[in-house]
């Protein structure tokens, strides 16, 4: 046995402290293996093979000359391809049938899974694929989307807020905003497509995935293949985002079938083109927000109603009238959101969903509100700071938002601004800036974790947490780090493997939050036990977590992270072009545990934020019901050449029942980033851009309007 201490002076306090990314190195190198680069004896390459039809059905899949090419082994599809059972309650509730591939003729989108093809080589498969002959009957469909889109309703998902007596309110209101607001159709675009090898090994199905939760996926395939828990094993190392796209997805359940057929095991990656319909994208949205003030800016109503879109098969809400329900003092507050259906993929959960679009249309419309009383805009949002959560009543953990804006104003020499818009030039440049609040919940989940107190003195810590990019690998070192009381050194950080236990997914900016609780609560177990003495036996001593009883216990409160977005922009007014100059986030979320990977998190989300504002934008074609351009070259979002200098910070903010202080930092910095470039585009032109994005064509015509009209 050795003794170990767990007590080395000069240690603590690594939380808090810059670090770089633990596997930083090893991911700049390529010795990081991600999903689709993982080698296996006997690998076998799958292709997907989508519909090129938008409604109806498959009359026939002619396999017979596609089995004949080289390398080719099976061809799976509806007519042979073994049976699942998607009748079940998930993680995330019943799951989208796209991912019950091949189990009936019907096609209710474009780009729907109609057969996978296996060969010997990615590449055999890939031309294989492109070969065999579908044929369908096609029925009419209807794709299009927009505010007076007919059979809106209230899913059963959905509690509109409901407080006082909104249409009173706005009568007797002194000033009024009634605008309608648009975001578009977005996708989340990883760098990393998605991946998934299976293989059958002692009769254990294996899975190597690109995911946001290993367990998450594993007890989604175990439903699927009506398999004990136990018998499924999902590993997902290392991922290349994510951003709310990376969960049960049709591409694992292909691989899982070809290899049970096979009996050998098959890998299949989803092309940039195909993630376009396979695997979610954020809502566009419809949005309208009356606001009634007093002549003074008090609130004294907020009406948000949003409309989004889901698909004929499976209900997905975008829930972007929530972001008012934390937001804003009034004496009346009404929300709803509401969907449509059409013939389209379903959407899914992207990067702070709900609250991204929500935030540019409530934060625009509080712009427009600044502007019609004469106040200044932080000003105004100051003025209607609540006490309570104003839907909840509930009181805020903690909130530190005026605290973000008079930071935020002072380094962004806010003071200096004129108010008056279209005034401030530069050649054929006119520069305006502009602000808007953020916000995004704070939460944790039930997770578990052990920590293993090694006898060689170093200790070993498994979760089954995500490392989508965000860092929570080396976050969740410093956190073990200080609840053993050791260097970071001596921590072995062990993720992304369901056979750790149940944990929370990386999303809703709850992961590390979630983790952390679990390895605190594992490592303070672990040393009530080692100061027992005794010693450590060769093969250690383990201690096992759970946080549920403990999560659940949660004191009654709002719980929010906060944030003030600032942007400097410059238009030119010959061609239209919006170039933002600078950009500053200043966010109260919680205790940051590694402010080296934070920032990257904040900047990241803020980048996001200005190309949601300028670039970003899937269309579909009526006729075909597909998309225009399914590619990174007619998809557009922010290069490099697009971003300017950005700035991020945070004020003190730790949540007091958090073990660790954490609130969560992964989504609130897109959060009011468009919001904040739009107003400012209306400080430099004197033009309010309601829709999104805004293009040079629109500011173009808008200002030709206004001239116009003027």
């Amino acid at each position: 046995m050795t003794t170990v201490t767990t007590s080395t002076a000069g240690t603590t306090g690594s939380v808090g402290a810059a670090h770089a990314r633990l596997e930083g190195r090893d991911k700049v190198t390529g010795a990081a293996r991600y999903a689709g680069e993982v080698p296996f004896a006997e690998l076998a390459h799958g292709w997907l093979v989508l519909s090129t039809i938008t409604r109806g059905r498959i009359r026939s899949v002619e396999t017979g000359p596609v089995l004949e090419m080289p390398g080719v082994l099976t061809v799976l599809h509806h007519g042979n391809a073994p049976r699942i059972d998607g009748n079940y309650q998930g993680m995330m509730g019943p799951p989208d049938p796209v991912i019950q591939v091949f189990q009936h003729d019907r096609v209710p989108h474009a780009g729907w899974p109609v057969a996978l093809v296996v060969a010997e080589t990615s590449e055999q498969a890939r031309e294989a694929a492109e070969s065999l002959v579908v044929r369908y009957e096609e029925e009419p469909h209807d794709v299009v989307f927009g505010a007076g889109s007919p059979g809106a309703y209230v899913p059963d998902s959905e509690t509109p807020t409901e407080k006082g007596d909104v249409e009173a309110e706005l009568a007797s209101s002194a000033v009024v905003v009634d605008a309608e607001y648009t975001t578009p159709e977005e996708h989340h675009s990883a760098m990393e497509p998605h991946a998934a090898m299976a293989r059958w090994d002692s009769g254990r199905l294996e899975v190597v995935d690109s995911n946001q939760g290993s367990m998450w996926v594993a007890s989604e395939l175990a439903k699927l293949f009506s398999l004990d828990p136990g018998a499924v094993r999902v590993r997902s190392e290392h991922v290349g985002g994510a951003f709310g796209a990376k969960g049960i997805r049709p591409h694992q359940v292909c691989a899982v079938m070809a290899a049970t057929v096979l009996h050998r095991p098959v890998r299949v990656v989803l092309t940039r083109r195909q993630t376009f319909s396979l695997v979610g994208y954020r809502s566009p949205t419809a949005q309208r927000v009356r606001l009634g003030a007093d002549a003074d800016g008090r609130l004294r109503a907020v009406d948000h109603q949003a409309l989004s879109v889901t698909s004929t098969v499976h209900e997905f809400l975008e829930r972007s009238a929530d972001a008012g329900r934390a937001m804003y003092a009034a004496d009346a507050l009404h929300t709803v959101n509401r969907l449509v259906r059409v013939d389209v993929p379903t959407p899914t959960f992207m990067r702070a969903p709900g609250e991204a679009p929500g935030s540019f249309a409530l934060e625009s419309a509080l712009d427009e509100l600044a502007e019609k009383c004469g106040i200044d805009p932080i000003a105004l949002r100051a003025r209607n700071e609540p006490a309570v959560g104003p839907a909840s009543g509930l009181p805020f953990s903690s909130r530190n938002l005026l605290a973000c804006f008079d930071e935020g104003a002072a380094r962004f020499g806010w003071a200096q601004r004129d108010p008056r818009p279209g005034i401030r030039r530069e050649g054929r440049w006119l520069l305006g800036t502009g602000t808007a609040a953020s916000s995004f919940p704070s939460g944790a989940a039930p997770s578990t974790a052990s920590v293993t107190a090694e006898a060689d003195g170093s200790f070993t810590v498994r979760i089954t947490a995500a490392d989508v990019g965000t860092g929570a690998r080396t976050a969740l070192t410093l956190i073990a780090a200080d609840a053993l009381e050791v260097a970071p050194e001596r921590i072995r950080m062990k993720i992304a493997d369901s056979d750790f236990g149940p944990a929370m997914v990386a999303g809703g900016s709850m992961g590390t939050r979630s983790w952390a609780w679990a390895v605190t609560t594992a490592a303070a177990d672990l040393r009530e036990q080692l100061a027992l003495g005794g010693g450590i036996p060769p093969q250690g001593i383990t201690v096992r977590a759970d946080t549920g009883a403990a999560v659940q216990a949660l004191t009654q409160k709002e719980r929010h992270s906060f944030g003030a977005q600032f942007a400097e922009v410059a238009v030119d007014v010959t061609s239209g072009e919006v170039r933002v100059r600078r950009m500053l986030g200043v966010f109260a979320a919680g205790r940051i545990v590694n402010p080296l990977t934070a920032r990257s998190q904040f900047i990241g989300g803020m980048t996001w934020g200005l190309s949601m504002a300028l670039h970003e934008e899937a269309v579909r074609d009526q006729a075909s019901g597909g998309h225009v351009g399914a590619d990174l070259a007619g998809y557009h979002f922010a290069a490099h050449a697009d971003v300017p200098p950005i700035e991020a910070a945070w004020v003190e903010d730790p949540d007091p029942d958090d073990p660790v202080g954490i609130k969560g930092i992964g989504e609130i910095g897109i959060v009011g980033a468009a919001a904040a470039i739009a107003n400012a585009v209306w400080h430099a032109t004197g033009v309010r851009h309601r829709n999104l994005p805004i293009r040079p064509d629109r500011v173009l015509q808008a200002g030709t309007a206004a001239h116009g009209a003027g």
